[in-house]
């Protein structure tokens, strides 16, 4: 089977064209080798996908048919991502929300009518003469 149509298959892109995209910007190895979409995958081969920001290693058990469902999927691979990598995803999310926190961007309606509220028409004139 092909690696795109594999990795299609076994939910790790949703569609077989993105599968397709991110083998030919060479996110996905093959027994430590760059592949193409058109590669053939046997049992056994381990694969390496960068997605997410995430380096996953795979393990082939078996070859789908076609696209399994969610929870048929580790009949076909066996997920060896080291756990050091998901952590370091939740630091990146960590670190994004220490800079700037959530709802701190443009003010929101609410926070718009409080600013009118507190500023009325007679003092933004006082202030500006």
């Amino acid at each position: 089977m092909r690696i795109d149509k594999y990795l299609w298959c076994v939910r790790y892109y949703k569609t077989r064209s993105i599968a397709t995209e991110a083998c030919k910007k060479g996110h996905i190895t093959v027994n430590g080798q760059e592949a193409k979409p058109s590669r053939d995958v046997f049992p056994s081969d381990k694969i390496t996908l960068r997605k997410d920001q995430i380096n996953y290693v795979l393990t082939v058990l078996d070859i789908p048919e076609n696209r399994v469902g969610a929870k048929l999927v580790d009949i076909y691979r066996k997920d060896e991502t080291p756990a050091e990598a998901f952590e370091h995803l939740e630091m990146l999310r960590l670190s994004k929300e220490h800079y700037r926190a959530k709802g701190q961007g443009r003010p929101t309606k609410k926070d718009r009518r409080d600013i009118d509220d507190y500023v009325t028409d007679d003092d933004f004139y006082d202030a500006t003469e």
